[in-house]
């Protein structure tokens, strides 16, 4: 029982061990985007806080918030 405990353990340690921090975006910061994985948009027409999930061209997973307007405007 013990055995096992300590291997969770292990294994949730190294889980966040590569948790991701999300990068904020910033003007002219040098993007790298092979490909875009999913995107998370404000709802609305008001600006607010983008979410995407990208990988670079190394293959490697990034999260990038950045500010937008929502989908739903209407002009």
């Amino acid at each position: 029982m013990k055995r096992i405990a300590c291997l969770l353990a292990l294994g949730c340690a190294a889980t966040l061990a590569h948790a991701e921090t999300p990068e904020h975006y910033h003007y002219g910061m040098q993007l790298d985007i092979a490909k875009v994985i999913s995107q998370t948009l404000p709802q609305g027409c008001e600006a607010g806080e983008a979410r995407m999930v990208y990988l670079d061209s190394k293959g490697e997973q990034h999260t990038l918030i950045y500010q937008r307007t929502g989908e739903d405007c209407r002009y």
